[in-house]
C-alpha cells in the first residue's frame, strides 16, 4: 500500500488525515482512561481484595502505573519502525494491540475465580496497553502535523489531541451507564461491558485509518534515501537538549491530567466519602470544555507561538492548584465540577493543545517519530505514571490534599523553566530546514544504494 502511494504520488486530504488520527486517538485514550477509572472504582476490590480499601487502591494504581512504564518501550519500538517503515503501518498495529488488550480485560477472571493469577494477568494486559499507546501518540500526532499546511501545524496536530477528552468522555459515559444498576452490579459484572465495547471502536478506527496515505515528509525521505538507520541513537546523540527540555515541559501536563482524572476519583470516594458520580459527572463536563480548549490552544499557538500557549497552561495549573483542592475538599458537587473544569479542562488542555506541534518541531522528519515518542513517553515516567499513587501516598502521610497541590505547583515550575530555554519554531519551515541527514552522521544515515 505504501509503495503504490509513493509511486502514484497520492496524498490524503488533510481533513481525512485528521479524521483518521482523531478516531484512532479516541480508541487509544478510551481504553487507557477506562482502566484508570476502573482502577479507582472496581479493581481494588475485584483484583486486590486482601487489602485495606486505600491500600487496595494504591495497588490498583500500581498496575495503572505499569501501563506508563511500558509506554517508553512502545515509543522506542514503534518510533523506530515508524521512522523506518512509515507512520501509517505502525498506527494500524498499535491500535490492534491497544484494542485487543482492552477487550481481553473485559473477559478476565477476577481474584475470586483464579486467585493471584488474576492481578498478574491484569498487570500484563495493562503493560500491553502501555506498549500500544507508546507507539500510537507520536504516530497520530505526526500524521496530522506532516500533512498540515504551513502556518496551521498547531491547529491540525491539536486535533488528535482531542482524542483525550473524547476518550475520557466516552469512557466516563460508559462507566456511568455500567453503574446504573448500582455499585454491586458494577462490581459483579457490569464493569466488563465498557471494556468489551472497545472492539467496536477499534473496528471503526481501523476502517478509517487504513484509507490514509503516508505524509509527504516521509515519502520525501524514502525517495532521497535519507531515513535514519537507528533513529533513537541519532536522537540521543545529536538532540539531547531537546529531549531534556521536552521532558521537562511534559511534567506539568502529565501530572495535572492524571491527578485530576484518576486520583480525584479515589480521593473523593475513599477519603471524602462522596458518591463516584460526583467526579464522573464533573469529568464529563471537563471533557467537553477540554474538547473546545485543545484546538483553540493549538490554533492560537500558530499565531503567538507554542511556548506562550504552553506556558499559560502550566502557569494556570500551578496558580489554581490550591483553589482547585479547596473546592474539592468542600464536598459540594457543583464546586467540584468547577475545580475539574479549571484544573483538567483549562489547565491541562491548554498545554495539550500545542504540545504535539511543539514536540514535533524539536526534531527533523527523519527521526521525528522516535524523538517525539522519547520525549512524550519517557517524560511520563517520573510524572504521570506515579502521580495517582504518589498523590494517595501524600494524602495518607499528611492527612490532607495540600501536598498534592504543592506537587502540581512544583511540576508547573519545572515546565516553565524548560519552556524558557527552548526555541520557538512555530513560524519556521521545519522540513525545508531539517529533512536532510546531518553531514557528520553518515554512520547512522542510510548509505546510498546503487
Amino acid at each position: 500500500m505504501m509503495r503504490s502511494n509513493l509511486k502514484a504520488g497520492k496524498v490524503s486530504r488533510p481533513r481525512d488525515v485528521v479524521l483518521a488520527s482523531v478516531l484512532g486517538s479516541v480508541v487509544e485514550w478510551y481504553d487507557f482512561f477506562l482502566y484508570g477509572t476502573m482502577a479507582a472504582l472496581v479493581f481494588n476490590t475485584q483484583f486486590f481484595p486482601e487489602f485495606d480499601p486505600l491500600i487496595g487502591s494504591m495497588m490498583a494504581f500500581a498496575t495503572f502505573a505499569a501501563g506508563f512504564i511500558t509506554r517508553p518501550l512502545g515509543g522506542l519500538i514503534f518510533g523506530h519502525f515508524g521512522d523506518r517503515l512509515g507512520r501509517k503501518k505502525i498506527l494500524v498495529i498499535t491500535m490492534l494491540i491497544m484494542g485487543g488488550s482492552t477487550f481481553a480485560m473485559g473477559i478476565l477472571p477476577t481474584y475470586a475465580a483464579i486467585g493471584v493469577t488474576a492481578p498478574i494477568l491484569l498487570l500484563l494486559l495493562r503493560m500491553f496497553q502501555g506498549i500500544g499507546l507508546g507507539g500510537e501518540w507520536g504516530g497520530a500526532a505526526i500524521l496530522t502535523f506532516e500533512h498540515a499546511p504551513q502556518g496551521k501545524r498547531g491547529l491540525f496536530s491539536s486535533w488528535p489531541q482531542t482524542g483525550v477528552p473524547i476518550g475520557l468522555l466516552l469512557s466516563t459515559l460508559a462507566v456511568n451507564l455500567a453503574s446504573i444498576g448500582g455499585s454491586d452490579v458494577l462490581a459483579a459484572w457490569a464493569w466488563r461491558v465498557p471494556f468489551l465495547f472497545s472492539a467496536i471502536l477499534v473496528f471503526v478506527g481501523l476502517f478509517v485509518r487504513l484509507r490514509v496515505t503516508e505524509p509527504p515528509a516521509f515519502t520525501a525521505l524514502v525517495k532521497k534515501n535519507e531515513r535514519s538507520k537507528v533513529p533513537a541513537l541519532e536522537v540521543l546523540r545529536y538532540y539531547p537538549k531537546q529531549v531534556i527540555l521536552g521532558i521537562g515541559a511534559r511534567f506539568a501536563e502529565s501530572v495535572t491530567f492524571n491527578v485530576y482524572n484518576a486520583f480525584l476519583l479515589t480521593y473523593t470516594t475513599v477519603v471524602l466519602g462522596l458518591d463516584d458520580s460526583v467526579v464522573l459527572n464533573g469529568l464529563l463536563i471537563a471533557a467537553v470544555v477540554g474538547f473546545i480548549v485543545i484546538p483553540l490552544a493549538g490554533g492560537l499557538s500558530d499565531r503567538i507561538g507554542r511556548r506562550s500557549v504552553y506556558a499559560f497552561g502550566a502557569a494556570f495549573a500551578a496558580v489554581t492548584a490550591f483553589p482547585v483542592f479547596w473546592l474539592v475538599d468542600s464536598g459540594v458537587t457543583q464546586l467540584i465540577w468547577v475545580a475539574l473544569v479549571a484544573g483538567w479542562g483549562i489547565g491541562a488542555c491548554s498545554m495539550f493543545g500545542p504540545q504535539a506541534a511543539f514536540f514535533a518541531e524539536l526534531f527533523p522528519a527523519r527521526i521525528r517519530y522516535t524523538g517525539m515518542s522519547i520525549v512524550y513517553q519517557f517524560g511520563v515516567l517520573p510524572s504521570g505514571a506515579i502521580a495517582p499513587a504518589l498523590s494517595i501516598w501524600l494524602v495518607s502521610q499528611f492527612g490532607g490534599s495540600w501536598p498534592v497541590a504543592v506537587y502540581i505547583i512544583i511540576v508547573g515550575v519545572i515546565a516553565l523553566v524548560s519552556l524558557k530555554f527552548t526555541r520557538e519554531r512555530a513560524a519556521d519551515d521545519i522540513d525545508a530546514e531539517l529533512t536532510g541527514a546531518p553531514a557528520h552522521n553518515d554512520i547512522i544515515a542510510d548509505s546510498p544504494r546503487s
